[in-house]
């Protein structure tokens, strides 16, 4: 069963304050798993979580990761941006693009940040409008189907990312031509993978290559990023990645392959975002309307504006109705939002207690891919953001959106002051 992070008491609460729909993230779970991801890698000397803005890009729960020693992977020049507001720079950055137009990689080498390259025409593109780091890194591509020994994980030869083995091997030649000193690669195989397989399993094929990329090419490896792809449970029967177990298989594969390479000082890097925060973010919505016509239906306050997986990817995500955590769950519903799109549904035919009008509704996992990737529909508005701290405060760390800022990137100077 999943339980929440805050209690009914503590929502109604808040709701005082900060009405609902809002997003909440609890800095207390965030800083623990931090730490556990941190234990789990400790036996690598360089070990470095360089968490996906793009998952929560948020400068508070950033800030927190920073205090625990993480730096981030940004993918565009807005999340450059924010990396540099809260104080990022140099190697705490790795910037993991693709398409990539001038001024990111521009704005990239002002930071210093890692380059990781998606391609091996980006080599000349980046030298020309940007220049050539000392360290850089690369983004690899194997093709075909991936698997393990728990069957097909991810298709990589459908993706749009990375090099292949041949592309890789001639692109470190250039780049070493071009006074690149320092290298990493760099892969991301399978999304959200419920095994602690996936991580060694990768970290093999990573190992495997560096070892043949120094053999071939003389480069000198700084750094192997592992990426994401470390999944986390989102039904409650499913069982979480133990990211001890994990941390220990990456370590035999490294002592297996890396070490016998001469290449026993290379720091392991990860990418993650959805391990790091998805598990510590709430949707808290309020039961708005009921419906009764060929089946039974809940309408929120929230909408896929707030969170898009479920319309987007048919992915679940647990409910809670709070103060009926132990009601029996004799009632199938559809939990929609209010949106002209039919999909536009938390969930379907889920069977939950009983659902009264004005009931507080929690939607579990929602801290990472969450707020993140919302949008304006209808004219709807983004949601509030709120820190629930570690001494059980609770902080706003972004405000809810109002008509002015829909309105504010029409150029139509004074024309909507009337109806605001």
């Amino acid at each position: 069963m999943k339980k929440p992070f805050v209690t009914l008491e503590q929502l109604k609460e808040i709701t005082k304050t900060y009405p609902t729909p809002f997003h909440i993230y609890d800095e207390k779970g965030i800083r623990e798993n931090a730490r556990k991801l941190k234990q789990a890698f400790a036996w690598n000397k360089g070990f470095k979580e360089y968490f996906a803005v793009k998952a929560t890009p948020n400068p508070f729960i950033l800030n927190i990761l920073k205090e625990e020693g993480c730096g981030l992977d940004c993918a565009s020049l807005t999340e450059l941006l924010l990396a540099e507001a809260c104080g990022f720079t140099g190697e705490d950055i790795m910037f993991s693009s693709n398409v990539t137009p001038a001024e990111e990689y521009q704005k990239a080498r002002k930071l210093d940040a890692i380059i990781n390259l998606d391609d091996y025409t980006h080599i000349d593109f980046l030298e020309r409008v940007a220049g050539i780091p000392e360290t850089i890194c690369c983004r690899y591509n194997p093709g075909g189907i991936f698997k393990t020994a728990n069957g097909i994980m991810d298709n990589p030869g459908d993706a749009k990312y990375g090099f292949t083995k041949d592309q890789i091997i001639e692109g470190f030649k250039r780049l070493m031509g071009k006074g690149a000193r320092y290298f990493g690669i760099h892969a991301f195989l399978a999304s959200n993978t419920a095994t602690n397989d996936y991580y060694p399993e990768l970290a093999g094929i990573l190992f495997r290559l560096a070892a043949e990329i120094k053999d071939k090419t003389g480069a000198e490896f700084k750094f192997i990023n592992l990426s994401g792809g470390v999944g986390i449970p989102y039904r409650p029967e499913d069982d979480p990645n133990d990211i001890l177990a994990i941390g220990e298989g990456v370590r035999r594969a490294y002592e297996d392959i890396l070490t016998p390479a001469g290449m026993g000082d290379v720091a392991i890097y990860t990418e993650l975002g959805r391990y790091m925060l998805a598990p510590y973010g709430h949707l808290v919505a309020t039961a708005l309307h009921e419906k009764h016509i060929y089946k039974e239906y809940i309408g929120l306050d929230a909408s896929a504006v707030n969170l898009m997986r479920p319309a987007m990817y048919g992915a679940y995500h647990h409910i809670t109705v709070m103060g009926k955590e132990d009601a029996p769950c004799d009632h199938k519903y559809d939990i929609t939002g209010s949106l002209c799109e039919n999909n536009d549904k938390f969930a379907i035919d889920r069977m939950l207690p009983r659902i009264d009008i004005g009931d507080l509704i929690v939607i579990h996992d929602t801290g990472a891919h969450g707020f993140s990737m919302g949008y304006n529909y209808n004219g709807k508005l983004k949601s509030a953001e709120l820190l629930l701290r570690e001494d059980g405060s609770v902080q706003l760390i972004r405000r809810a959106e109002t008509p002015a800022d829909y309105f504010a990137t029409f150029d139509f100077t004074g024309i909507f002051d009337k109806v605001l």
